[in-house]
């Protein structure tokens, strides 16, 4: 594994953790020349799923697009990286376990939605208004009851 700053390959591994329940393996490194640490991920490799846009067309499934609107929704909220990987790898499994080689970007939004709505109440938000397009103020009002009832629901289990 090369070093993020100097390039040597020569690191070495000072700890190992399972993450996303046994499907991804969390590694830190130090490089063995300039002593800088940093942090890398195992993961089995799978066959590539097709994403099918709005518009039609086609392209490959990236889970670093996901997180990275992820990241964005949640900037200054409590939610870490680590709870951010772990939401992906959900919705990666849920993709893979649908069987289908090719996914609409719709099925993708949903599957984040729900997950984000369970992690941190104003990422659902942030993510929400941009998924959904809100037109106007009324429409980001439905959604907000939708979450109250959602709240007050779950409450009530």
């Amino acid at each position: 594994m090369k070093c993020g700053r100097c390039q040597q390959t020569d690191t070495k591994v000072i700890e190992s953790r399972d993450v996303a329940e046994g499907e991804a393996i969390r590694r830190r490194r130090e490089c063995i020349k300039c002593h800088y640490r940093f942090t890398t991920y195992e993961r089995v490799e799978k066959p590539q799923l097709v994403v099918i846009k709005h518009d039609g067309t086609r392209e490959l499934f990236n889970r670093q697009k996901i997180l990275a609107g992820l990241y964005r929704a949640c900037e200054k909220t409590p939610v870490t990286s680590l709870q951010l990987e772990q939401l992906v790898n959900s919705i990666e499994q849920q993709l893979y376990a649908c069987g289908d080689a090719e996914v609409p970007s719709s099925k993708i939004g949903e599957f984040i939605m729900d997950e984000l709505a369970r992690l941190n109440e104003v990422a659902y938000v942030r993510f929400a208004s941009v998924y959904r397009r809100f037109k106007d103020i009324a429409s980001f009002e439905k959604e907000l009851s939708q979450i109250r009832e959602l709240k007050t629901t779950q409450k009530e289990a």
